[in-house]
């Protein structure tokens, strides 16, 4: 039930109907009797730079959840940045200060490592290999970074987007060796597809499989379905995985710790979620 005194979380972004957040935030909510509500509000991106300002004016508004197209954009809308968010080069989560400040972080990164972290993978020490540098690849490198990682090799196509990157990564993790260029598996502990390759059934794995041993954890950040074809072949290796999905599910109580309204598990948002 929705009050006077219910706080406001935007999700933003364009289009909505894909929107899957209000249906695991909201029912936990209710669960929990934590007196808030996640609600979509599509915004074209030409309106989105007022529009955001004109939000966080109102007097019940708490924060946002964004969303493509508008996670880049919101970088230059913010008072205060997290480092990762600084690195990722984009933003997923806003709060309004005390102060009346913005605050902004990213958190796909975060859910990601979390996610690793409760399989009982070991980061500190490790080696990874993530292939993709856009958005959600960059998420991630911070936050292994954050994590100690021994060493982060990047691959991309897009070498603008691989350089800035890994200067990004120079620059707020200094003392995290970082190297790019070969999409080779061979030798790492943890190798991650943060690429959309995976979305359709053509598409060609983002590594060669072939190079995989059996003991490397391998990431997935396509949601689509659950078992890619990447993370198939990953498996008839003997390779221990994670799902695309585990990403969204693990980040949210990051989201929640940020947002002030403590914290749960992966398992019991899957558990109240109406999906």
């Amino acid at each position: 039930m929705i009050s006077g005194t219910t706080k406001l979380i935007a999700h933003l972004g364009y289009p909505t109907e894909s929107f899957k957040a209000p249906l695991i935030y909201n029912p936990y909510f209710e669960e929990q009797g934590i007196d808030a509500v996640v609600m979509p509000m599509g915004c074209r991106p030409e309106d989105y730079p007022a529009f955001v300002r004109l939000l966080f004016r109102l007097t019940n508004i708490h924060g946002a959840l964004v969303t493509m197209p508008h996670k880049i954009p919101t970088m230059h809308l913010l008072d205060e940045i997290s480092t990762n968010a600084r690195v990722a080069g984009s933003c997923n989560a806003i709060k309004l200060g005390p102060d009346g400040k913005l605050i902004g972080d990213m958190f796909d990164g975060e859910g990601f490592v979390r996610g690793l972290k409760r399989k009982g993978q070991q980061i500190t020490g490790a080696r990874a290999l993530i292939i993709g540098a856009g958005g959600v690849g960059s998420a991630i490198a911070a936050s292994l970074a954050a994590a100690e990682i021994a060493h982060l090799a990047l691959h991309d196509d897009n070498k603008a987007a691989l350089e800035g990157l890994k200067a990004r990564l120079n620059t707020w993790y200094p003392a995290t060796p970082v190297t790019s260029g070969s999409s080779d598996p061979e030798g790492f502990d943890i190798v991650i597809n943060a690429t959309p390759l995976g979305m359709r059934k053509d598409d060609p794995l983002p590594v060669d499989v072939n190079r995989l041993s059996a003991g490397t954890f391998v990431g997935e950040v396509v949601m689509k379905e659950e078992i890619t074809p990447f993370l198939a072949a990953a498996r008839e290796k003997g390779c221990r995985y994670q799902v695309g999905t585990d990403m969204l599910f693990e980040q949210i109580p990051a989201y929640l710790e940020f947002f002030g309204f403590g914290t749960t598990t992966a398992e019991h948002l899957r558990s109240v979620a109406r999906l």
